[in-house]
């Protein structure tokens, strides 16, 4: 089907419609979370880029943190080592951390910032190990045990090289951003030993943005934003709200993680968080500089 054509009052509408939104962000900190299907097609990986440089051309400091799970589990699979997961968590042996490393600070980290150079941006490629910016501790999983009657005894299930924040130093980022450089950052931490670990990207960003103290937090993904149980989408929530559509179990599973990080970032920090739907071309300017936005606004407002 054809595009329809864009005439000069529709172009001089949507230029005048994102002005006031440049003029609020000018000097703002934004820290954009890519990856799923957006970073599987070619095209869509090209709107990304050019969204990211144009934040950076019109004065707003974009931070990427990107993830590579998909990318990670093809290579484990082309080299004969099956991917297992406990509650939605990688179990990370120290084989498949090597293999993490390679993928997410390598093949995907490079990628990305050849993208955005391409486009016309100067990025710099980062895992959480150079300077130690993101200090991690081991995580373990908890489970009780069902069969306990007096469900006292929890079990401790030990996930390998999977880690979470413990802090996030911000000078290497800060230094980045005010040389006017683009950080891209692979979502791996290093602990007091320096043994390296697997983080959830989406988890990094809410923390990276807490740090940062940042303007916005852009979760891209690959739906539409929060649905209702009706399946429309909830345009603007706020903390309490969102709290209340994880008790009853409207968001659950897969968007758990996503939205964790979205509200710990709120509630220490960012000013808004935003999840979008990252299968849609230039999805990070449509959700900032225009009137309707395309995904789900979380505030801290009550």
């Amino acid at each position: 089907m054809s595009q329809p054509s864009q005439t000069p009052d529709n172009i001089a509408h949507v230029l005048v419609e994102a002005l006031p939104y440049i003029q609020r962000f000018a000097g703002k900190t934004f820290v954009v979370k890519y990856g799923g299907n957006a970073m599987v097609d070619n095209e869509l990986e090209r709107s990304f880029a050019r969204d990211i440089v144009l934040l950076k051309a019109v004065g707003i400091n974009p931070v990427v943190v990107h993830g590579g799970g998909p990318q990670i589990s093809d290579l484990l699979k082309r080299i004969g080592k099956e991917s297992r997961f406990i509650d939605g968590l990688r179990v990370t042996d120290a084989e498949t951390m090597d293999v993490v490393e390679m993928v997410l600070g390598g093949q995907v980290n490079k990628s990305i910032v050849n993208l955005v150079n391409q486009a016309g941006g100067r990025a710099v490629g980062l895992t959480g190990k150079d300077g130690e910016f993101i200090r991690a501790k081991k995580l373990f999983i908890t489970k009780q045990n069902a069969d306990d009657p007096k469900n006292t005894a929890p079990e401790i299930i030990d996930i390998g090289h999977v880690g979470e924040v413990e802090s996030i130093d911000t000078r290497v980022i800060d230094m980045l951003v005010h040389s006017d450089f683009i950080p891209v950052i692979a979502p791996v931490g290093v602990d007091a030993a320096g043994t390296s670990y697997n983080i959830n990207a989406d988890l990094v960003a809410g923390k990276v943005a807490s740090a940062l103290k940042a303007e916005k937090l852009l979760l891209l993904t690959n739906v539409r934003g929060i649905l209702d149980k009706q399946g429309q989408i909830l345009t603007g929530l706020s903390l309490k709200q969102v709290d209340a559509l994880i008790a009853d179990g409207t968001i659950y599973g897969g968007m758990l993680p996503k939205i964790q990080g979205a509200l710990d970032a709120v509630a220490d920090g960012a000013r808004s968080a935003h999840i979008i739907d990252g299968r849609i071309a230039h999805a990070v300017l449509l959700e900032i500089f225009t009137d309707r936005g395309i995904g789900t606004l979380i505030t801290g407002q009550h």
